[in-house]
């Protein structure tokens, strides 16, 4: 399981954007009420950079900043409360000091923080107790469908239709296919507001075609996936 124990099984940072926006796209779906989403990702979170917000509820939260000089993460778990951040964050890039010693982060604190300035090569600083709940947050980013499948089963319990929460989708989701309305109400019943979805789609800069059914009729996104 991806913990700070096996950064090895990260997926590299452009991987891991892709898998963000992916798992945005389905809270989007299953959720359109912001305040009760895990994921949220904001393809314009600042000049240049974007971020994926995770929150759940409870006190956890993890940020993943993108930037093209590359990726950091900052999680914090409340029952383990704020760790030594300056050992947690030893070596890091300069690029990312905003992001580790600016808000949100700031007010909100750290329990892990990793980074990567290449295309792989995670980091970290200096960790005394692994036992951070980053194997519980960080899980989610091994690239499977399905991973996400099984934990949504659970979370957004009775939003999705009584059939589940169909693979086939959520892999096209992944693979970045461009989201058409049947898509969606593969997964959900219905819509409350198609408009609402839109702007969130706009937000996390994903492909999408609600003017036709098969969504042929949409022009080439200059954004992809990359495998």
């Amino acid at each position: 399981m991806i913990s700070t124990k096996d950064l090895t099984l990260l997926p590299d940072r452009k991987k891991l954007e892709n898998i963000c926006k992916s798992i945005s796209v389905m809270d989007a779906i299953l959720s359109q009420e912001w305040q009760f989403r895990y994921y949220s990702f904001n393809s314009k979170w600042d000049v240049n950079e974007r971020c994926l917000q995770m929150r759940d509820g409870s006190g956890d939260e993890m940020h993943i900043l993108f930037r093209e000089e590359g990726c950091a993460i900052n999680g914090f778990a409340h029952e383990f409360g704020q760790s030594n951040k300056d050992r947690l964050t030893l070596n890091l890039p300069a690029v990312f000091s905003e992001f580790m010693t600016g808000e949100p982060v700031k007010s909100i604190g750290t329990t892990f923080c990793l980074w990567s300035t290449e295309l792989k090569n995670w980091q970290t600083g200096e960790i005394e107790n692994h036992e951070n709940n980053s194997q519980e947050m960080l899980s989610i980013f091994d690239g499977q469908p399905k991973s996400y499948i099984d934990w949504a089963t659970e979370y957004f319990e009775e939003s999705y239709k009584e059939s589940g929460i169909p693979l086939d989708i959520v892999t096209q989701i992944y693979d970045g296919q461009t989201l058409t309305k049947p898509m969606v109400l593969s997964i959900v019943d219905e819509l409350e507001d198609w408009e609402q979805l839109e702007r969130d789609l706009i937000e996390i800069d994903y492909p999408y075609d609600f003017k036709s059914d098969n969504g042929r009729n949409e022009k080439k996104s200059k954004w992809k996936f990359w495998k």
